[in-house]
């Protein structure tokens, strides 16, 4: 008889121990989603803005003052080294 109560007292003291564990554990995770989360989230997405930003203006080309030319070739793959010399214009003398 005495094993028995031992025993259902162990028992209730284990249940009652992972209840609270498992009650413990479900708080934490809801104080991390509500507080820490949010805080992670929005240092990714500035993160990932800099970023943006950064490559944008990089690609971006510098301003020009009006009336210089430049001449930008895409260098395509596989192009011929023909097609780099530009095109053929024919013109006629003016007497």
């Amino acid at each position: 008889m005495l094993e028995m109560n031992l025993f259902i007292i162990l028992f209730l003291f284990n249940f009652i121990r992972t209840l609270f564990v498992i009650l413990l554990i479900y708080y934490v995770v809801r104080i991390l989603v509500r507080y820490v989360l949010p805080i992670l989230v929005n240092k990714g997405v500035k993160n990932m803005q800099q970023k943006m930003y950064n490559q944008q203006k990089q690609n971006q080309h510098p301003e020009r003052p009006e009336g210089e030319v430049t001449i930008e070739k895409n260098r395509g793959a596989g192009g011929n080294s023909s097609q780099d010399m530009g095109e053929y214009i024919d013109f006629e003398e003016v007497d």
